[in-house]
Parts: structure tokens; C-alpha cells; sequence
């Protein structure tokens, strides 16, 4: 194939490990699941997929193609990047866990991995003019959309609260606290219903703030000011 030789296949294989680098440097400051070896891996295992794939053309209508046209063998040369992005599902699924109050943690990461290992395959294909766009998207979403996205929520009337506390009897004064900051309560989840030696009883609260008091700091220092209340944490989906 023209243009595939030794050189070109250093520069693909090194622009896949410097693009996932450039993504996984960003997630291990943040102290997430896959950092920056996962993200380099995963990119360069992308491109190395590609490549073999252009291998296998290259040799099956070359030096091998009277061979193939002997025994009548079809080749599908996207065969090999197609199951690779199928691969990344079982490691994306292995990073993705259930943590308290039917919250879940680490999809951002698998999907970022997702998008990491499409962008190992358009590095091994050469095709440039998507790589750099990519890497530039992939690295807002991860790095710069995520204290937005997080302010943005803040400033919604839906909130989200864990509440740790006493007893289960508890639970009728952080009500009575939260309906006269003006709040509508929608479900109450009991995680924890009695303390334990190694934890307080604990729920969450599902509430929409009224239009007049609608801060979400101000809830959570009402509540956390209760005497019966040991910890109060805003869960941000």
C-alpha cells in the first residue's frame, strides 16, 4: 500500500501514544480509575489494530494475493478496529461500578476510553485531519466541561442530597427542616435505617428547591446544622 511503510507506521503508532498521553495525563491528576498509562495503552492498542489490519491487505493483494484468489478468500480490512472497539466494552464495563444510593461511577472514564481507542484507529488509519479535532474535543469534555458541568447543576432547583444521622427517627426532622426552606420532597431512599459501630444511619433526599430559596448551599447548611445530623453530601449525577 502506498505510504504505509516503516516511517509511517512509527509516526501513526506515536501520534495514537502521544494523543491518549495528552488525555490520560488530565484524568491522573483527577486521581480517576485509568490514567495515563490506561489512555496511552488503549490509543496505541487502537492504532496497532489498524495497522494490522493494513497489514493483512497489503500482504493478501500483494505477496499473498494468487494464493487468495486460489482458494477464494474475502477480507474485510475493518474487520480487526470493529472488534477492538468491542474489546474496550469489557474494560469499560470493568471501570464502570455501583457505588451508595443506586449512584453509579466511572462512565465518564469508560467513555472517555471509548473515544480514546476511536482515536487510536483514526491515528493508525492516517487519517490526521480527524485526530487533532478529536484530541481537542475529547480533552474539554474531560478537563474543562466538567467543574462547568458541575456549577451548572448547582444551579438547578433539583437537589440531591446523603444525609448521616442518629436514629431512623431522624428522618422526620430533616424533613420538617427541608419543607420549611420551602422544598418539595420527592423520594426518600433509607440506605442505613439503625447506626451501626462502623456507620451512621444514613438516606438520600430527592427534592426540588422553591423559586424564593433555591441555593443548594444554604439547604445543605440547614440540615448539617441539625444536631442529630453527623454529614450532609450533594450527589451531582
Amino acid at each position: 500500500m502506498e505510504g504505509f511503510g516503516f516511517g509511517a507506521m512509527l509516526l501513526r503508532l506515536a501520534l495514537a501514544m502521544l494523543c491518549g498521553g495528552v488525555i490520560g495525563y488530565g484524568r491522573s491528576r483527577k486521581d480517576r480509575p485509568a490514567g495515563l498509562r490506561t489512555y496511552m495503552l488503549v490509543c496505541l492498542g487502537g492504532a496497532t489494530a489498524v495497522m494490522v489490519s493494513l497489514y493483512l491487505y497489503q500482504m493478501l493483494t500483494g505477496q499473498w494475493a494468487d494464493t487468495v484468489a486460489e482458494v477464494g478468500m474475502k477480507y474485510d480490512a475493518g474487520r480487526i478496529a470493529a472488534q477492538s472497539i468491542t474489546g474496550i466494552g469489557f474494560l469499560g464495563a470493568g471501570i464502570i461500578i455501583k457505588v451508595s444510593h443506586s449512584q453509579v461511577s466511572g462512565l465518564t472514564t469508560a467513555t472517555g476510553l471509548f473515544a480514546s481507542v476511536c482515536m487510536g484507529i483514526a491515528c493508525g488509519f492516517g487519517f490526521y485531519e480527524c485526530v487533532v479535532p478529536v484530541l481537542v474535543i475529547i480533552a474539554v469534555v474531560l478537563n474543562v466541561m466538567s467543574p462547568l458541568e458541575g456549577e451548572f447543576k448547582r444551579k438547578l432547583r433539583n437537589l440531591t442530597l446523603t444525609v448521616e444521622f442518629n436514629e431512623s427517627s431522624d428522618i422526620d426532622t430533616i424533613r420538617r427542616v427541608m419543607e420549611g426552606q420551602g422544598a418539595t420532597i420527592f423520594d426518600i431512599e433509607i440506605e442505613r435505617p439503625e447506626r451501626t459501630e462502623k456507620h451512621y444511619a444514613s438516606a438520600m433526599f430527592v427534592l426540588n428547591l422553591s423559586r424564593e430559596n433555591h441555593s443548594h448551599s444554604g439547604m445543605i447548611t440547614s440540615v448539617a446544622e441539625l444536631d442529630c445530623v453527623h454529614a450532609v453530601k450533594e450527589i451531582i449525577a
